[in-house]
């Protein structure tokens, strides 16, 4: 888990980034068992009590469900995977076109930039 300790964003934020950026990559699976808040704390080297903090947010976003005796586990709910997926990619996008805005590119360039860049990757893959 790559946590920017020296970030403005909140760690207990950049926490539940972290699991949505695994679901959407498929490194983390819905149904699969995350570590306790205590091994999450020891790993990420964070209060215990961000750690509460993150599970607590990831919960009321109905991304984890805590069964009792058992641990947290990622909800097996494949609408809130693809839910994921489309937030993540329509803030990189929007993050883009910011970008691309505050370099003063014109919407015709970026878009000769973007198929340029979308082609060079399909002959190199």
């Amino acid at each position: 888990m790559q946590l920017n300790f020296n970030s403005p964003k909140p760690i207990y934020v950049q926490m539940v980034d972290e699991v949505k950026r695994a679901l959407a990559r498929g490194e983390l699976l819905p149904g699969s068992k995350i570590p306790s808040h205590k091994e999450r704390a020891q790993l990420s080297q964070v209060n215990p009590n961000t750690v509460q903090r993150a599970y607590q947010e990831m919960e009321r976003e109905g991304l984890t469900e805590t069964l009792r005796g058992q641990g947290t586990f990622i909800k097996n709910d494949s609408a809130m995977l693809l839910r994921i997926r489309s937030e993540m990619a329509e803030a990189a996008v929007l993050q883009f076109i910011e970008e691309m805005v505050g370099l003063g590119i014109e919407p015709e360039e970026v878009v000769t930039m973007l198929k340029s860049q979308l082609y060079k990757g399909t002959k190199e893959g």
